[in-house]
C-alpha cells in the first residue's frame, strides 16, 4: 500500500525517536523513490538534527 506524504512524513519524524519496523522502512523507502517533495522533507530534517547536535556541541572561546 502506498503511503501518503503526510504518512511518510509522520514515519521520518517518529524514525528519529525510535526505530522503525520491516514494513515502515520498507513503504517509507517506496515513498521515498516516487515523491518529489519528502526526500526534500528528509533532507531538511538531516540538516536540523545535524545542526542541533552541533549547537549543543558549542562552546564558547575563552576571552
Amino acid at each position: 500500500m502506498q503511503r501518503t506524504c503526510k504518512e511518510a512524513a509522520a514515519l521520518m519524524v517518529a524514525r528519529e525517536d525510535r526505530s522503525l519496523g520491516l514494513a515502515d522502512r520498507l513503504a517509507l523507502r517506496m515513498h521515498l523513490l516516487v515523491c518529489k517533495a519528502c526526500p526534500r522533507f528528509e533532507r531538511q530534517m538531516l540538516t536540523m538534527r545535524n545542526s542541533m547536535k552541533q549547537w549543543r556541541n558549542y562552546s564558547e572561546p575563552d576571552h
